[in-house]
């Protein structure tokens, strides 16, 4: 049962196959088996669960159940989910209990979706290894002495080792995509503003995007379908229609116009992974899609001015936290001051700590036109170049991560080159478009995943060219031996 997708699962609800409350038990049970191993959730709701498949199955008994009633999931530990911790993976948050759901878990649980629990990941949402944590690193399931990605690793963990069917995300630089890639399941990153954001604590404003984390083309269409749309409550969310991602699915690819960035081709691609971005662009090609190479000249900056944008915005939202309000406080404080040098000094961990004083280095009088001021100068550039890229082509082809997984510790001592680990997936979003990732093969039993990248508001093309994929390869029906 734990191998079936989401459409599957949704399919053996409706014919009474099983109940809601048989299939959360039996996730639930996974978790207990796993979780350990993996460290993927810092918390499981199993009272809420059960009492939440037990309306999903009076619902679908009543007639008005919809595509996911009934079906469980996992949600990063970035939404608030009402009285549940929220934690953000930190200590600054760990006795955090939130007063109210966030508009993506309200969403779902309008849906008659059932909760199993908060998955762990790196501090706000900081890092590309899930190492951050302060729960500890998440551990990839294909090996457990690697990494799963970051910032949404214990949301991929948990998908790529069946331990729920689907699971949110969150992506600020690459944080829903390159776990994906790196554990083996499919990722998307939904254009900018269109998944509320309220409710999802902060890390970078104009950065972040809540999407969802699945083991196909077809779950993630399901599950966006009850993500995405306007939301009065946040200022960010775009009025816009909300499509059927199911609708266009089955579409043929015939004469679809795809671009290959040579600047992703040729800048750090390993042979391997090269080779694998050649064997899907012969799947593609089988089904009629027309491959043209194309130029985007500013993406090699997209990485420096990453650094210089998000450090930024993360030193304003993070000063909220002050051990006055909520959140972690210090013992015996001296003064006002004391408390907040020593809350924040205790409950924030060392990444944290680094982006904080980066941002407010960059934004300080005398440095402002000379750092975040050029950073945003040349992120306009770089969304240029993607609308000029889009007047040739219908979608853009590029790899998800420059490697497979790399082993833990491997990279937590430098910084630099920890960074580099999303040099493929920041540009995507500084220019606030919508990009996905799908696995594509395996080098040395690691998980390869690449990466489509649309147009605004294009989610319903990136779903069909995926799902196509999908229908003439294997790749996302694999599942690692151990949890089988």
């Amino acid at each position: 049962m734990h191998t079936k997708t989401l459409s599957e699962l949704s399919n053996a609800l409706r014919t009474r196959q099983c109940s809601s409350r048989e299939l959360t038990g039996h996730f639930l049970s996974r978790l207990k088996q796993h979780n350990a191993t993996l460290n993927c959730c810092i918390s499981i709701t199993e009272e809420q669960a059960l009492a939440q498949a037990a309306a999903a199955d009076q619902r679908i008994q009543a007639g008005n159940a919809e595509a996911l009633t009934g079906i469980p999931l996992l949600h990063k530990d970035i939404f608030c989910t009402q009285g549940i911790k929220t934690s953000c993976g930190s200590k600054m948050l760990d006795n955090f209990i939130a007063p109210y759901d966030a508009t993506v878990v309200e969403k779902l649980n309008a849906a008659g979706m059932v909760t199993l629990g908060k998955t762990n990941m790196d501090e706000f949402a900081m890092g590309s290894s899930n190492e951050t944590s302060y729960y500890g690193a998440v551990k990839n399931p294909w090996d457990l002495e690697r990494v799963p990605g970051g910032s949404s690793g214990g949301s991929a963990a948990a998908v790529a080792a069946c331990l729920a069917p689907a699971a949110t995300g969150t992506d600020t630089g690459g944080s829903i995509r390159q776990p994906a890639a790196l554990c083996g399941i499919t990722g998307l990153k939904p254009t900018y503003g269109r998944v509320s954001r309220y409710g999802m604590i902060a890390f970078a404003s104009s950065l972040d995007q809540g999407g969802p984390m699945t083991r196909t083309a077809e779950d993630a269409a399901l599950l966006l379908n009850c993500m995405a749309g306007f939301d009065p409550r946040d200022s960010t969310s775009v009025e816009r229609e909300v499509p059927d991602y199911t609708a266009d699915l089955n579409n043929g690819l015939a004469g679809l116009k795809m671009g290959l960035p040579k600047e992703y081709i040729r800048t750090g691609l390993s042979e391997a992974m090269g080779l694998n971005l050649e064997a899907m662009v012969l799947e593609l090609q089988k089904l009629g899609v027309k491959i043209k190479e194309i130029n985007l000249p500013n993406t090699q900056l997209a990485v420096p001015v990453y650094y210089v944008v998000a450090p930024a915005e993360c030193s304003s939202n993070l000063s909220r936290f002050d051990g006055v309000r909520f959140g972690y406080r210090c013992e015996n404080p001296k003064d006002l001051a004391d408390l907040y040098q020593r809350s924040r000094g205790e409950g924030f961990g060392a990444e944290v700590k680094r982006r904080i004083m980066v941002g407010t280095y960059a934004l300080s009088a005398g440095y402002y036109d000379a750092y975040y001021l050029k950073a945003q100068q040349i992120r306009h550039l770089i969304s240029d170049d993607f609308k000029q890229a889009f007047q040739q082509v219908d979608v853009i082809l590029a790899p998800t991560s420059p490697t497979t997984a790399f082993k833990i510790g491997e990279k937590a001592d430098d910084p630099i080159t920890m960074y580099l680990s999303d040099i493929y997936t920041i540009a995507v979003n500084l220019a606030g478009l919508p990009g996905m990732s799908v696995p594509t093969g395996q080098i040395q039993g690691l998980p390869v995943g690449m990466q489509l990248i649309g147009n605004y508001f294009d989610e319903a093309r990136l779903l069909n060219i995926a799902h196509r994929y999908q229908q003439v390869t294997q790749w996302h029906r694999q599942v690692p031996a151990r949890f089988m």
